[in-house]
């Protein structure tokens, strides 16, 4: 029935799991993906979208890595926007409305094509453990799957409970049935785990909206898209999304039924995600607004079905439906479904090494919403990592860390490995201290190379990415060396408001100055001639144009990120017994030992862990 035994088995075939999945299968091992519902992989819970500020650069850096997402994402789009153009390159990122169903069929003809790769469907109940290693996993109907590691990516499945209003029932998502016995047996085996809380919104008939009382929200007009493959193509054609708002008559309909709100009666003692909360916990918590942002968003092109983006609720449905129909353009609404919360269990990150393996247990990884997260971009990125790290842990090689100045994926496991996270943990730029470095357009300059050398990146995606490279810099070459003459550049700049020149000036110093852009510089004869003959793409203009007017920033973060690895060369031995340290403070010694960081860097990064501490540690490690 099964293989003797295999490389690793994939318990889960949500986002985490579908990236470890297709990482380990790619990378040549041989692996087993078990899910409780085959029709149901990669299905997206929530909002029917990928990407958004900081995810968007996840998702390139998944593509940049050999994964799927970006390539599925392209393939099953509605709608793609780049977010924040009005800031600074560090800050764009990209977004794409997804047709729900098209998503997860066209990710389940990718994992379908994908040597290696064997499925099977049936809950998995506990593991098969032998000295403190994993080598199997044991399921529902009794059977026991020999492997040499096991990746858990559960999602809100594990003990998973339902809540609309004053009802409760078991399940891991709507209409699915949880999954019980891997916590208790974790549990046993003496693991820390808690409960976390998310929403969702209500499904609604389109045909029941009234789209003339709401804002249009159209896609970019010329969009981009999120893998650096030419395998796939801008959209030709975009569907819009709408927007309305909440209103006071809304809010007091919603506050009539918060004494039978699972939020505010007690039954949900658990946390739920501080950016994304319920339209009930909008309204308590910012009583002084009386309207909030409601997004329209279509499920699909060729399905009726509407998600309605920002009224996240687990009040009783007859209050959600008196309340929506209060909404602008809602007043005719028919519900396909109404919103509901779910509390699920998760087993705090600190337990974890930098490669997503446990640390009690040996083989064992953890990725996704298990781990603390929320987001489809958070999972897949961690299934991604254990994928990679789970097939390297069994050929004996070093583990794949990415460092906080190489990925915002090496942002999110420092993150949850170092602080770990007592609510559902999300990414934004903010958490990146080097996001300048970190861009959604160098993503493929950045960790190319690095998965060429693994296996997983393709041939082809290094020789992209590497022409990318080699004609980027040509390109600012070419705008160092090359001089305009004030008659050539001046009519320009007067266009564009800026200073003319009086004598012949290196168009690099034009190009920086921040209202004048590469669409300007083309009116110049020498650089359209430039682009003209060198056939210049989108990708290489765009990251030309980054590198010239932001080059002072970005050299700035290099510098200190140089200083951050100095202290990421010093390696702290798992062994290393922090109380014989007498000079450490009390809090330092416990949260240390507790993490056992494996290097000073990521010591620094401990909270309650004092600039002194890391002296003191300095000073003896050097001893």
């Amino acid at each position: 029935m099964f293989n003797s035994e295999y490389d690793v088995i994939v318990v889960g075939a949500g986002h985490a799991g579908s990236e470890a999945a297709a990482a380990a299968a790619n990378m040549g091992s041989k692996t087993l993906l078990v899910t409780m519902n085959l029709q149901n992989i990669a299905q997206m819970s929530c909002n029917p979208a990928m990407g958004g500020i900081a995810k968007g650069q996840i998702v390139r850096e998944i593509d940049a890595l050999g994964g799927y997402s970006g390539i599925v994402t392209d393939n099953s789009a509605l709608q793609f926007k780049m977010l924040n153009t009005s800031k600074g390159p560090a800050m764009w990122s990209p977004r794409a409305q997804s047709d729900r169903m098209r998503f997860a069929e066209v990710w389940r003809g990718m994992l379908e094509q994908t040597n290696n790769l064997d499925f099977y469907q049936e809950m998995v109940t506990g593991l098969l453990i032998e000295k403190d290693k994993v080598v199997g996993i044991k399921t529902s109907l009794g059977l026991e799957i020999k492997s040499k590691s096991v990746i858990l990516t559960n999602g809100t499945f594990l003990n998973g409970l339902i809540h609309i209003g004053e009802k409760q029932f078991g399940g891991g998502r709507a209409g699915e049935k949880a999954s019980f016995g891997i916590t208790e047996a974790l549990v046993d085996y003496g693991f820390m785990s808690g409960r976390m809380k998310t929403g969702t919104p209500p499904r609604v008939d389109g045909r029941s909206l009234d789209y003339t009382k709401m804002s249009v929200q159209p896609g970019d007009i010329n969009p981009s898209k999120f893998s650096f493959l030419d395998s796939t193509s801008p959209l030709s054609k975009q569907l819009d999304c709408h927007m309305t708002y909440t209103n006071p008559k809304v809010h007091d309909l919603l506050r009539e039924g918060f004494e039978r709100s699972p939020m505010f009666n007690g039954t949900i003692n658990s946390t739920g995600p501080r950016y994304c909360p319920s339209i009930e916990d909008k309204i308590n918590r910012f009583s002084e607004k009386d309207r909030h942002q409601i997004f329209v968003e279509p499920e699909g092109w060729s399905t009726v079905e509407v998600y309605v983006n920002g009224f996240s609720t687990s009040l009783p449905e007859d209050i959600q439906f008196k309340a929506l129909s209060s909404v602008s353009g809602f007043e005719k609404v028919k519900f396909f479904r109404p919103g509901y919360a779910i509390e699920y269990d998760y087993f705090p990150p600190t337990q974890l090494k930098n490669s997503l393996e446990t640390k009690p247990i040996s083989g064992l990884f953890f990725a996704g919403q298990i781990n603390g997260t929320t987001g489809y971009e958070e999972a897949a990125a961690q299934g991604l990592m254990a994928g990679i790290n789970a097939h390297l842990k069994i050929a004996d090689k070093p583990a794949l860390v990415l460092k906080r100045d190489e990925a915002y994926i090496g942002v999110l496991i420092d993150d949850l490995i170092t602080k770990g996270t007592d609510e559902p943990y999300r990414m934004f730029t903010s958490r990146a201290e080097y996001r300048t470095l970190l861009r959604q357009d160098n993503a493929d300059l950045r960790l190319t190379p690095l998965s060429h050398k693994l296996g997983l990146a393709s041939k082809a995606r290094l020789i992209k990415a590497e022409n990318k490279k080699i004609e980027t810099e040509s390109f600012v070459s070419f705008f160092k060396k090359t001089s305009v003459k004030p008659e050539e550049v001046n009519p320009v700049l007067l266009e564009k408001k800026s200073s003319p020149i009086k004598q012949s000036t290196k168009l690099y110093k034009i190009f920086s100055r921040p209202n004048i852009s590469l669409k300007d510089l083309l009116k110049i004869e020498s650089v359209n001639h430039y682009c003209q003959s060198k056939n210049l793409n989108k990708g290489v203009c765009e990251q030309t144009e980054v590198q010239v007017k932001y080059s002072g920033y970005i050299e700035k973060e290099k510098l200190n990120a140089e200083k951050l690895n100095n202290l990421e060369n010093i390696k702290i031995p798992t062994s290393f017994v922090y109380s014989k340290v007498k000079s450490l403070s009390a809090e330092a010694t416990q949260k240390l030992d507790n993490i056992k960081p494996s290097t000073l860097a990521q010591a620094a990064r401990v909270s309650g862990v004092s600039p002194n501490d890391i002296s003191v540690l300095m000073v003896y490690i050097g001893r």
